[in-house]
């Protein structure tokens, strides 16, 4: 859907019970995250000497350009962890771009029959001062029990809508479509408005969109790429970086002249990050075979 390629939704997740969220320092290329929660709390740190606590409402947008590594975990006075991670793959243009990221608090929109946080993007009269680097939208929308919020859309842009509680009927045109419970229905170009009725409950989706992505990805774990040897190259460095294990010759050349394959520089995964932290996450092995691109339907 537009550069979007990765969701996940989790939860309510009891934390007492589970353990909640506990992700140590671990890389990422070529994409941007986008984190939003319902419920509970994140303490996010990154090696750009970012750190902060994402709240329900808020986003985090961390775009990792050349490469960079963050944590991730819930805090100690999360009760109930509740939210939806997003990735989305920058183009060929933007993907070796300086790591950074970004923090907004949105500021609910009443709309008829309901309310708009746009963390991303514009809509409902609202533009999110998050530089994205391309076009792209994510926004909650919460309709309350048996009304319909309508919202003008971009018709350049595939769309995603996501339910996360209620009960949910789409309308596009002179097309209904009723979503259960945790699916995610796939919007194409080309309408300008879009319709959302709720059942007998308080209905809360996340719209996601953005323009048709042309590039061919290759992705593994944490990585996107553009072939199957580029993402060896990033595990590679990601393990050396880390001290798990030895680099193959060509890294260690890459290494020892402070510059990687691609031209970034050594470390690709950042230099920076606080003492006292647990050690990071050890890339899994390759897979034996090799890679295949995601190609657009």
């Amino acid at each position: 859907m537009g550069p979007w390629c990765f969701l996940d939704h989790y939860g309510p997740d009891d934390v007492g019970a589970t353990g909640g969220m506990a992700v140590p320092r671990h890389p990422h290329t070529s994409l941007a995250t986008v984190t939003l929660l319902f419920e509970g709390l994140i303490e996010h740190i990154d090696t750009t000497g970012f750190s902060n606590i994402v709240r329900p409402s808020e986003v985090n947008l961390m775009i990792a350009g050349s490469g960079i590594s963050h944590s991730e975990f819930s805090t100690g006075d999360t009760s109930i962890l509740h939210g939806v991670q997003l990735w989305y793959a920058l183009p060929e243009a933007k993907r070796n771009s300086t790591p950074r990221s970004q923090h907004y608090v949105a500021e609910p929109q009443v709309v008829p029959g309901g309310t708009v946080l746009t963390y991303i993007g514009s809509l409902a009269g609202v533009t999110s001062p998050i530089d994205t680097r391309i076009d792209a939208l994510a926004a909650q929308v919460v309709i309350k029990p048996g009304e319909t919020v309508t919202l003008d859309i971009d018709r350049f842009f595939e769309h995603g809508v996501l339910l996360d509680s209620g009960e949910l009927t789409i309308h596009v045109g002179e097309h209904d479509r009723t979503l259960g419970k945790d699916e995610l229905a796939y919007l194409p170009l080309g309408p300008e408005q879009i319709s959302f009725t709720a059942g007998d409950s308080p209905t809360r989706i996340i719209l996601i969109g953005g323009e048709p992505f042309e590039d061919t990805i290759v992705m593994w774990w944490n990585f996107v790429g553009r072939s199957h040897d580029e993402i060896v190259q990033y595990r590679n460095a990601w393990q050396a970086e880390i001290g798990m294990e030895e680099p193959p010759a060509d890294t260690a050349k890459d290494m020892e002249s402070g510059t990687y394959f691609d031209g970034m520089t050594v470390p690709r995964f950042g230099a920076y990050f606080p003492e006292g932290e647990p050690a990071p996450l050890p890339a899994p092995k390759l897979p034996n075979a090799r890679i295949k691109p995601r190609i657009q339907p």
